[in-house]
């Protein structure tokens, strides 16, 4: 705990069973209370792997929900144990579990009810070995994004999060897609909800073990990206109404 919140680090997984130990290992317990895995059908010995280092709320997936979906699993199951504080922490190792405390710290002293491990703040995108493709994908995006929500962000496409339990109770997260665009669709979420964001910067790794997807899903998801950000746009100027952004 910190000053008395509960603080839960939820880990989606899906084939991560290679990495999973060291992500694990890395784990400041010192703060956190507990640990829930929530895997997505994987092909792999996932969950083995989790019950063999400890993991005490392992939670598996008889049908691939998508990422959205899996994270859906995670953010419910850690409400439902008291958690104050939620982080979510990729089981790939792409992201340094170092950065737990510094993120949870930020939420506990009430600096900001979200925080966003930043890969494009500092260089630890290109230099962690990010495609370049990607990276101006990101950058792209990222811009576009900021125009139409009005906000400063220097990237939404990390995967490392932190929220508060608040935060997460004043969003309906599981109205949104079980897709890879559920990240956007609920950072959206949080602004339309007027919650400010607070980012840290994260180094990454690319390596054949990590996760990724492929082109055709990448632009999927990025379409998917413009269509959100649109959509919240028109929302705020009252022009029409979204399931994901209702009229306040």
């Amino acid at each position: 705990m910190i000053q008395g919140k509960k603080v839960i680090v939820v880990m989606p997984a899906y084939n991560a069973e290679k990495t999973l130990e060291q992500t694990y290992n890395e784990i400041p317990f010192d703060i956190v209370d507990d640990v829930i895995l929530t895997d997505d059908c994987s092909k792999d010995h996932t969950v083995d792997e989790a019950k063999r280092l400890g993991i005490k709320e392992v939670i598996r997936h008889e049908q691939n929900k998508g990422y959205g979906g899996n994270q859906k699993t995670c953010y419910n199951r850690a409400l439902e144990l008291g958690a104050d504080i939620v982080i979510m922490l990729h089981p790939d190792y792409q992201y340094t579990p170092k950065l737990i405390a510094s993120m949870a710290h930020i939420i506990a002293n009430n600096v900001y009810p979200v925080v966003l491990a930043s890969r494009i703040l500092g260089k630890g995108a290109r230099k962690g070995g990010m495609p370049l493709i990607k990276y101006i994908a990101n950058r792209i995006l990222t811009f576009t994004q900021n125009i139409l929500l009005n906000q400063k962000l220097s990237e939404y496409h990390t995967g490392y999060r932190a929220f508060s339990a608040e935060v997460l109770r004043s969003v309906d997260y599981n109205a949104n897609s079980d897709d890879f665009v559920f990240d956007n669709e609920m950072l959206a979420q949080i602004f339309y909800a007027g919650y400010e964001m607070g980012e840290v910067t994260c180094p990454t790794k690319y390596f054949p073990e990590a996760s990724s997807i492929n082109l055709r899903r990448s632009s999927i998801y990025g379409l998917g990206v413009l269509r959100v950000s649109l959509v919240y746009r028109l929302c705020k100027w009252g022009l029409m109404s979204s399931v994901l952004f209702p009229k306040k």
